[in-house]
């Protein structure tokens, strides 16, 4: 991941009602949730939800699909996981004393992979 996705990515979670249907989808697994159901949830108006996840997709973030006349939202593992990547391997910028000991380091070959519909740990 280059800088300017990361920055996408981050920017993206950085509001509230995105934030809240990220963390409802990433539990939700591959299967996802209509966009009606996120949005009773989480108490959206559908054109204020549809913003939402529009700017959520263009980060790569969340992945849609259809389903007759439904669209039907999941969380994109590989980019959380290629976020995830991305700020673990720069956490510590090659100045091992300012890096916390418990900092995660990027899995091997890290590209997105994600097991049982949840993302892969980074450890």
């Amino acid at each position: 991941m280059e800088i300017e996705s990361a920055v996408d990515a981050l920017s993206a979670l950085a509001n509230e009602s995105r934030l809240a249907v990220f963390r409802l989808l990433v539990p939700a697994g591959p299967d996802g949730l209509a966009a009606g159901e996120i949005g009773t949830r989480l108490g959206i108006p559908a054109n204020a939800l549809s913003f939402h996840l529009t700017r959520l997709r263009h980060a790569g973030l969340v992945t849609v699909r259809r389903n007759g006349q439904r669209k039907i939202y999941a969380a994109a593992y590989g980019g959380m996981q290629r976020l995830l990547d991305y700020l673990a391997r720069n956490c510590c910028r090659d100045v091992a004393a300012g890096c916390a000991p418990d900092c995660p380091r990027p899995a091997a070959g890290a590209g997105g992979a994600h097991r049982g519909g949840r993302a892969a740990s980074v450890a």
